[in-house]
């Protein structure tokens, strides 16, 4: 079975009309999409598109031969002329399975939102799935066979691929393919960046994708290492590289304060901004987290706040320190073996400071100083290192 992508991008397209946004002012060349519509074999057609003729002579491909044309969500705006030599596009209803002279059986999947969801088998046995756009699947029984193929709106939808890999729809043999791609994410380089962090990638319109084919799909990096400056990002970029995971463990090393109110302010943001699957820890005990061998992935955000507390606990922020240092670099030494020992997925954030101003004290001096080591020792331990500056994030580590 073979895809054809007519278009891969969200329902308006990319760039979208008349938009002055600078994700579309970059999305030219192959970064250009149209409205997502997937041609099958040639005889199924998933979507309909304006200029659907026109987008299949651009791939090299023909409607001549569609015997069916499905819908997957409501339109919103008039009707798409259908072509003459089309049949009347349809939605399947959730639940049924429709099946095709050409040997092709779809069955209509449950959405959370308006809409359907089409699993496709081709006559020689290839699965795939497809989503339309913000869409999650409503339920998934456990235990069957994974898709070869699943194309949704990963970038828009993270959790529905989440909760894809729960249900062992997915697994990391599963190539999974961003349709429905929006102005939200800057195209090229950033967009593969994303996608690759959530086990995913995107692909040009026009190309023609073989279901079943054996590909190699990288696995996300085991650790990796998310530095910046105050607002500059870093805690959501941790949080972006895993939403793709169906369970995580948020691992927030800043305590309660329950006497600061601006501090409870800051936790409630986090805690709505993470989805509702994960689990909470408030911990800054690190090392026996990184020992557990099988766990969930960690987000441990984030390093600096640990290293306030390892130097509350050791006495280092005294004018006189003496034992204290030797104690403070044991601890960081223990953290820095777990993480290169451990064999779980790890996101570690971190603030990155003393970029100009020198503290004013010997402790502020010695804060710096040491979280700057710290930060230092585990990106050495990390297969990837990132930089987070003004919403933007730099690879310093790929």
């Amino acid at each position: 079975m073979d895809v054809t992508l007519l278009g891969t991008g969200a329902p308006a397209g990319l760039p979208r009309p008349g938009c002055p946004c600078a994700s579309c002012a970059r999305a030219l060349g192959p970064d250009a999409r149209n409205a997502t519509a997937l041609l099958i074999d040639g005889v199924l057609l998933l979507d309909l598109t304006p200029g659907p003729a026109l987008a299949a002579a651009r791939a090299g491909q023909t409607l001549h031969g569609v015997r069916q044309v499905l819908l997957t969500h409501p339109q919103s705006s008039p009707g798409v002329e259908v072509p003459a030599d089309l049949p009347a596009p349809v939605r399947v209803p959730d639940g049924k399975e429709l099946a095709l002279l050409s040997g092709h059986r779809v069955r209509a999947l449950a959405l959370d939102v308006p809409g359907t969801g089409y699993a496709v088998t081709g006559p020689g046995g290839g699965r795939l799935l497809y989503l339309p756009p913000g869409a999650a699947p409503a339920g998934l029984p456990a235990g069957g066979p994974a898709y070869d193929l699943c194309l949704l709106d990963v970038i828009g939808r993270p959790e529905a691929l989440a909760r894809l890999r729960a249900a062992g729809a997915v697994t990391w043999a599963t190539d999974v393919l961003a349709v429905h791609v929006d102005h939200d994410v800057p195209p090229g380089a950033e967009l593969h960046r994303r996608l690759a962090a959530a086990g995913a990638r995107v692909a040009p319109d026009g190309t023609t994708l073989p279901v079943g084919e054996f590909r190699e799909v990288p696995e996300p990096p085991r650790r990796t290492l998310v530095l910046g400056g105050a607002r500059s990002g870093k805690s959501a970029e941790a949080e972006r590289r895993l939403a793709a995971y169906p369970d995580v463990a948020y691992v927030a090393t800043g305590g309660q304060r329950p006497a600061d109110t601006e501090w409870q302010r800051r936790i409630a943001a986090h805690r709505e901004r993470r989805p509702g699957g994960w689990t909470t820890a408030e911990t800054c005990e690190l090392v026996p987290l990184l020992e557990v061998p099988d766990g969930p992935p960690l987000l441990i955000d984030c390093l600096a706040l640990w290293l306030t507390d390892a130097m509350d606990r050791t006495g280092a922020w005294q004018a006189d320190p003496g034992a204290a240092l030797p104690e403070l670099a044991d601890r960081t030494a223990a953290l820095v073996a777990a993480v290169r020992a451990t064999r779980r997925t790890v996101v570690l954030v971190s603030n990155e400071v003393g970029a100009g101003i020198v503290p004013a004290t010997p402790a502020g001096r010695r804060f710096r100083d040491e979280l700057g080591r710290l930060n230092a020792a585990v990106a050495a331990e990390c297969e990837q290192v990132l930089l987070a500056v003004a919403g933007t994030v730099l690879s310093l580590r790929p």
